[in-house]
């Protein structure tokens, strides 16, 4: 009896919708089954503190999403609205000090004061590569690079601020900080090769196409995915937990897993020494999360963080440093990192008239179980007094609730798996086509395959791509770009343990 679909998606994250897009473009009978009662995964958002306070649950700024191939070519700025801020992302200091990075290249340099040359040489020629740098960083690193020379010009400004060296070019503390602020994303110990490739490539995205919010948030785009893989015939069913590939009807089954699920889920049907390098593949540092609903807008110490949707928290470069070493060590940091994003500065529609949310996280050891309320607010307390006046409610997810609402968080680890620069390579393994595994018609496509982590959807189309190819002998992505049957909008609601067409 020939399976009811040729493929099936397990996983309604960016990259199991991306996935899920792709199949369903090119022709194929295609059904996506999403373990929640809603989709979204990673780019879901929802009440979580006070009605009418919409909160960001993971992702809430989208840099990758702006530069990603995949989002280029279906026309995500054509349907959903991406707002773009003057200000990408903002560090303060104490003493009402800040560093800013201006999407406008010359302004931030002109704020930087005597560091601002440096800053200029450090990102001009970048910007202007942006494309290319991003076309590189969004592929898979075992490749011949199309742009060699743009490669060697990032690679040699990584090295630069991947070693005990990277105190040597910048001389002011708002501008070292304003920097490891954005390699601190990584998570991991820092200076280091993979933190200052993850910050370098952000920063260029910020003087560049932007570090961007969508209205309405980050739902938005994954409301956009799904109507669109509906109006090309696709089916959604949530509310189902794949534990076993036996579960899935279909000739193809691509799965938004990480490679610990995926070695759960094939059991005996995955070959023995695949199972022993995926269960080699290591989880990187967790983030606990709190959200909170304001009776007003942060209250900073410097004016220009007003401006700044993101904002970077944990003091001077060394301090940062020392957090992030802390988490690497599994200890809980006295003043941990925190990331904050305010997405009422540029998006109207979070909040009631006046009102604010704010999502926070900070990052803590793999496995935490800690509630880092307290943590995060003294640290944006110490940058914006009066905080504590303005918070009406809050909610926190530690990092083992973090994963316990998305299991591809391991321990909280957002990355869905270390970025260290051997993982970069070998995510999960080392092969020309990592996405594609031992076991018969089966193909990884989440965060943990290249290109690794973020908004970009391109994990879920090179999966996508290389089942096509192998399973269906299909060479050309199919066409991508908006078209008369996908209007911009919110996707038709799945039904849970129900079909929806």
């Amino acid at each position: 009896m020939s399976p009811a679909f040729d493929a099936v998606v397990v996983g309604a994250g960016p990259n199991g919708l991306s996935a899920a897009v792709v199949l369903a473009r090119a022709g194929l009978r295609v059904q996506l089954l999403e373990r929640a009662d809603t989709l979204g995964g990673g780019t879901r958002t929802a009440e979580l503190t006070l009605p009418g306070f919409r909160h960001d649950i993971c992702s809430a700024v989208h840099p990758m999403a702006m530069a990603s191939g995949f989002f280029r070519r279906w026309g995500l700025e054509q349907r959903v609205e991406m707002l773009v801020p003057e200000v990408s992302y903002a560090h303060p200091l104490d003493g009402g000090r800040a560093g800013v990075a201006w999407r406008d290249l010359e302004r931030t340099a002109e704020g930087l004061g005597s560091d601002g040359p440096t800053w200029r040489r450090m990102f001009s020629r970048l910007v202007d590569l942006e494309d290319e740098i991003s076309q590189f960083t969004l592929s898979p690193l075992l490749q011949v690079p199309r742009h060699v020379d743009t490669v060697v010009e990032l690679g040699l400004r990584i090295l630069a601020q991947g070693g005990p060296w990277w105190d040597a070019g910048l001389r002011r503390e708002e501008s070292r900080a304003l920097l490891a602020g954005v390699m601190a994303h990584a998570i991991r110990p820092m200076p280091s090769l993979s933190a200052a490739a993850a910050g370098m490539a952000l920063a260029v995205h910020g003087h560049g196409s932007g570090w961007a919010v969508p209205r309405g948030g980050s739902q938005s785009i994954a409301d956009a995915l799904a109507a669109d893989f509906l109006a090309h015939g696709g089916v959604v069913e949530t509310g189902v937990d794949v534990t076993r590939l036996g579960q899935l009807d279909a000739r193809v089954r691509l799965l938004d897993v990480t490679p610990r699920q995926l070695v759960a889920i094939a059991g005996d049907e995955m070959p023995a020494g695949y199972r022993r390098r995926l269960e080699r593949f290591r989880y990187g540092g967790g983030a606990s999360k709190v959200d909170f609903a304001l009776s007003g807008p942060v209250p900073w110490e410097a004016a220009d963080l007003r401006l700044s949707p993101t904002v970077h928290l944990g003091g001077d470069r060394a301090a940062i440093a020392l957090a992030e070493r802390d988490v690497a060590r599994g200890r809980h940091p006295d003043q941990p990192f925190v990331l904050a994003v305010q997405p009422g500065v540029v998006d109207d529609t979070r909040a009631p008239a006046g009102q604010h949310v704010l999502w926070t996280y900070a990052h803590v050891p793999n496995g935490s179980t800690r509630d880092m309320t307290e943590e995060i607010t003294a640290q944006i307390e110490r940058f914006a007094p009066g905080f504590r006046d303005l918070v009406l409610a809050s909610s926190s997810h530690s990092a083992t609730e973090l994963e316990a609402h998305d299991p591809n968080y391991v321990g909280g680890d957002i990355a869905s798996g270390a970025p260290t620069m051997r993982q970069l390579v070998a995510r999960p393994v080392v092969s020309t086509d990592p996405w594609r595994t031992p076991v018969p018609g089966t193909y990884l496509a989440s965060s943990s395959v290249p290109p690794g982590p973020s908004v970009h959807g391109m994990g879920g189309a090179y999966a996508a791509r290389s089942a096509l190819r192998h399973e269906f002998g299909i060479e050309r992505l199919p066409s991508l770009g908006p078209d008369a049957t996908t209007t911009p909008g919110p996707a038709a609601p799945a039904r849970t343990g129900r079909s929806s067409r």
